[in-house]
C-alpha cells in the first residue's frame, strides 16, 4: 500500500468512528423478556394508528372547513408524537458513503 492509501484509510476510519458516536442509542437498564405485556407507549402508538386509520377511511365531504382543519391538526400532532417515540438507528448519507468507501478500500 502506498502512503496515500494509508492516509486515506486512516482518515476515513477516524471520521467513521467519530461520526457514529452521535447516532448510538442511550443505554437503558430495561430488560424486556419475550412474555412482557405491551407498554403504555406501544399501546398509545397502536391507538394512534387506529385513529389515523379511522380518519383516513372517514368521509370528509360532509365536514365543514373547521372540522377538516381540526382533523388535519390532529393527524399532524399524532404523527409528530409517533416520530418522537419511535426509536431507531438513523445514518446520514455521508456516513453511508464513508462506510461504502471503507468497504471498497478494505475488500
Amino acid at each position: 500500500m502506498t502512503i496515500k492509501k494509508i492516509i486515506v484509510t486512516a482518515f476515513i476510519a477516524i471520521l467513521t468512528t467519530t461520526s457514529l458516536q452521535g447516532f448510538s442509542a442511550p443505554i437503558t437498564n430495561d430488560t424486556e423478556t419475550p412474555g412482557t405485556p405491551v407498554t403504555n407507549d406501544e399501546a398509545r402508538a397502536q391507538a394512534m394508528m387506529l385513529r389515523l386509520q379511522e380518519i383516513k377511511e372517514m368521509n370528509k365531504s360532509n365536514l365543514t372547513a373547521a372540522e377538516k382543519r381540526d382533523l388535519r391538526h390532529e393527524v399532524k400532532d399524532m404523527k409528530k408524537e409517533i416520530r418522537a417515540t419511535h426509536k431507531g438507528l438513523y445514518l446520514s448519507i455521508g456516513a453511508i458513503i464513508i462506510i461504502i468507501l471503507l468497504l471498497i478500500l478494505l475488500l
